[in-house]
């Protein structure tokens, strides 16, 4: 049986428009997709952002306690080297630069490739030092203003040096990660085992769609065209037209995305990959478009908008497509069931993950009554179970709590409201976590629960 991983970094479950149909965007083939797998709704990552995340889904192991924003580690045994034992013929096909560049480091020393037969990198997303050619076509001015920071033209103008190039769709990075990705499967596909990694960077910022989809924009809007807003500061230095426009970039990705990844998934049916493969749609993480009035990604994110993501799992046959699972997961759980799917379960008991195939197969109904999630490096954790999401803060900050199934966008913090909800969320970590004995701060920084640390 062959395995192809599909993960796209940054893109919200609520821009999915299989699992949101008030969604701002379309995306008819991701759609398609989901109606033929298996959809799991609450799958989460264990601890953000992009490599710590990469981690957890590369090698089954957790990061929150454990890793910062770091390489893999000689001692670290990949989904990859794993199904190598089992002459699986595979590749590993992205424009995320930081699988192979981070700093001054290059592919070698960040190890991701490792395993696989093939691995190729479509250059110039975002900050990737690829292109250093003056603007002639693009202008800094047009997407930065005076109220951003003084570093944020260089990244600005970093951006724009890289896609300056491109006049068409298909010059865009997701569509050429895909072309990659056709061009791989095409001339490996009689091969009995395949296993393809693909990884597109897109809709991760800077949100520049091809024209064909930059369509859920104002087009009456004036302004400037802010494709990369700074994250961690308040949202409210632009106006509502300014981040409506924003949102639209976002939207427009998001369509592109779709419309490619669509590509890449008819290829595959049109190849019989469809009828001797486990299919895995993922995204990393969301994507937060002040909602909570920031850009971008942060450790005091921890809302729906970037904790919540589709998570599609298509088995040969379409069998038990179109079930939704709203069992709780996290995402070393992902390879631990890619394995026990393929018939490898006793390779994945190396993993700490746990296998999601019992709930998908009707066995049980579920593999973890709680999840845990935030960054390493961050004092903010978020714990939820299916009903529940309890965001406990650095000191001198109250706490948050929010009844998802009431409240998906998280606007009531209901804290004060039932602190015994918190509580008893937080009981099941420890101090590993940073949370064993953490009191729980009210609205009003009351401590009527919890114990003293």
């Amino acid at each position: 049986m062959n395995l192809i991983v599909i993960c796209i970094d940054s893109l919200r479950q609520d821009h999915v428009s299989f699992y949101n149909p008030a969604s701002p965007v379309k995306t008819p083939n991701i759609d398609r997709f989901a109606r033929r797998s298996v959809s799991v709704t609450n799958v989460y990552p264990e601890a953000l952002p992009t490599i710590p995340i990469r981690t957890q889904l590369m090698t089954g192991q957790r990061t929150l306690t454990s890793r910062p924003w770091q390489p893999l580690t000689k001692e670290d045994r990949t989904l990859a080297e794993i199904l190598n034992l089992y002459d699986y013929t595979s590749a590993f096909i992205t424009d995320v630069y930081h699988y192979f560049w981070h700093g001054a480091r290059t592919a070698p020393g960040y190890n991701f490739h490792r395993g696989f037969n093939v691995y190729r990198w479509i250059r110039g997303q975002e900050y990737d030092p690829y292109r250093s050619g003056p603007l002639k076509r693009l202008r800094v001015e047009d997407h930065t203003n005076e109220k951003m920071p003084s570093r944020w033209e260089w990244f600005v103008r970093r951006a724009l040096q890289n896609i300056e190039p491109f006049a068409k769709a298909d010059d865009h990075y997701c569509a050429r990660v895909v072309a990659e990705a056709c061009e791989w499967l095409e001339e490996n596909r009689s091969y009995e085992r395949i296993f393809l990694w693909v990884d597109s960077f897109d809709p991760h910022e800077p949100w520049t769609p091809p024209k064909e989809f930059d369509h859920y924009t104002d087009p009456n809007y004036k302004g400037k065209r802010y494709i990369l807003p700074p994250g961690g500061l308040a949202a409210n230095y632009f106006t509502p037209a300014e981040i409506a426009f924003i949102r639209g970039l976002y939207a427009g990705e998001v369509a592109y995305v779709d419309h490619y990844i669509g590509k890449l998934l008819a290829a595959v049916e049109s190849w019989g990959l469809y009828d001797n493969s486990v299919i895995l749609l993922m995204a990393d993480h969301g994507h937060p478009l002040a909602d909570h009035g920031k850009f971008l990604k942060g450790t005091d994110r921890m809302y729906n908008e970037l904790l919540k993501v589709p998570c599609l799992i298509h088995f040969p046959g379409d069998q038990w497509g179109g079930r939704t699972l709203d069992a709780l997961g996290l995402f070393h759980d992902i390879p631990v069931t890619l394995l026990d799917a393929l018939g490898y379960g006793g390779d994945a008991d190396a993993f700490q993950g746990r296998s999601l195939m019992p709930v998908i197969r009707g066995e049980a109904n579920s593999i973890r009554e709680t999840i845990i999630t935030g960054y390493h490096q961050g004092k903010d954790r978020c714990i939820r179970d299916k009903r529940w999401s309890y965001v406990s803060r650095p000191e001198n900050e109250p706490d948050e709590l929010y009844d998802l199934l009431a409240d998906p966008q998280e606007r009531n913090n209901l804290i004060d409201t039932y602190p015994e909800e918190a509580k008893r969320l937080a009981s099941g970590y420890g101090r590993m976590f940073a949370m064993k004995g953490q009191p729980i701060k009210g609205l009003q920084g009351r401590y009527e629960v919890g114990e003293s640390p």
